[in-house]
Parts: structure tokens; sequence; C-alpha cells
């Protein structure tokens, strides 16, 4: 019931991922970036746990491809899980459960990697991948820019509930991290989110980086 993407820009080495579900607050269980590492996914009967998992292998020096086999063989209920995986280098790498019977799939692009489950139609991700690679603009618009691809070329088989957008630069603490997590147009709210919050991304990050340099407005 998830369709989501994971993309490394290349000239930056920023990590996004951008996410959504018919399920409700799906930026609090299934998305996980580690700056300068690597972005993971964990979607399908969700455990939460194996995104960070991921990401440790990631760090420890596995590649994508070694981090997600590694991640199956130590989980028991690996046969319910859909996960994917990007590392530093943009290499790419998903598995899906034995035991998912709806429409699942994946592609992948330069440095980008989309899946789903319980889809309308097995062409959403590759739909996904083409959306992000044509638009232009922010990581995180082109993120949005291929949820909506996704959903055009079919989405899931049930109503969004939830979508998330989470970016990282070179931080310990995210660039955008913004979640709508109860709407029935939950892609078209974070689009007037991230329109409201982006312009002021830039301020955040100084306030918490050289607050000296910035007028003291608070938050």
């Amino acid at each position: 019931m998830t369709f989501s993407l994971a993309a490394r820009c290349p000239d930056t080495g920023m990590f996004g991922i951008g996410i959504t579900t018919s399920d409700i607050c799906v930026g609090s269980r299934c998305p996980f970036i580690l700056p300068g590492v690597g972005a993971a996914l964990t979607q399908h009967r969700t455990d939460p746990r194996l995104g960070p998992r991921m990401l440790d292998h990631l760090a420890a020096g596995k590649s994508a491809r070694e981090a997600i086999a590694l991640v199956v063989e130590e989980t028991p209920y690996a046969h319910w899980r859909q996960l994917a995986c990007l590392d530093s280098k943009g290499q790419t790498a998903s598995y899906h459960g034995a035991a998912i019977d709806s429409i699942h799939s994946h592609a992948e692009g330069n440095q980008v990697i989309a899946l789903g489950n319980i889809l309308a139609t097995n062409a959403v991700p590759g739909a996904m991948i083409a959306g992000f690679e044509a638009s232009k603009g922010s990581l995180a618009s082109r993120l949005l820019d291929a949820l909506d691809a996704g959903l055009a070329a079919g989405g899931e088989t049930f109503d969004l509930q939830s979508a998330a957008l989470l970016v990282y630069q070179d931080q310990s603490f995210p660039s955008i991290d913004l979640r709508i997590d109860n709407d029935r147009n939950p892609l078209s709210a974070l689009r007037s989110l991230l329109d409201a919050y982006e312009p002021l991304a830039d301020l955040f990050k100084m306030r918490a980086l050289d607050p000296d340099s910035i007028p003291d407005r608070g938050g």
C-alpha cells in the first residue's frame, strides 16, 4: 500500500526520500537517511528497525546490495518485507518478500530507486523514475514530482492518506523533513507545505550553525 523512491544528488551528495501510502504517518516509520552514507526504505508490514540496520551496514562499508542481503538474513520475517537501499556511490538494491501477493515492483535510474506494493499497476515505479529524471529544481521538489507521476500512473489500490519528504545535506539534521499524516489529498498538501517551508530551509540551517549571523527572531 506504499510507493516511494530514494535518490542521491551526484553533484552535492545529498540524499532524499519521497514516500506516500494509504496508511497514516508513513514518514515516521518507513524512510531513513544517514548523511554521507545512504538512504533506506522499509515497507509492507513495515518493520522500522530495518531501515537503521541497512544504514549501519552501509556505514560499515557494505554496498547497497550487501546491506539488504545482510538485513534479510538477520530478520525472521523477511518474507513480509519490501526494502530498498541506496549507498554513497549511488548504487541501488531492493528486496521483495515472497509473502507479498499484491502487485509490487521496483525500478532504478541514475542514483535513484523507486518501489511500491499493493499497486494499481506495475508501471508505477517506472513512472516515478521517469518523473524524477524529467523534473528540474531542488531534490525535494523532484522527489515530489516523482510521487505525483506515480499517482498519475495509477498509484496504489487504496486512497492515499499520508506522504513525506526527507532530505539531508551534510549535517546530522535534515534540511527537509515534512509529513502529511492524515489527509484525503496528501501529495497536494505536501506540495503546499514544501512551497511554504523550502524558502526558509537555509535560514533554519543557519540558526543551528551560525546563529550570530542572523537577526534574533526566535524559532
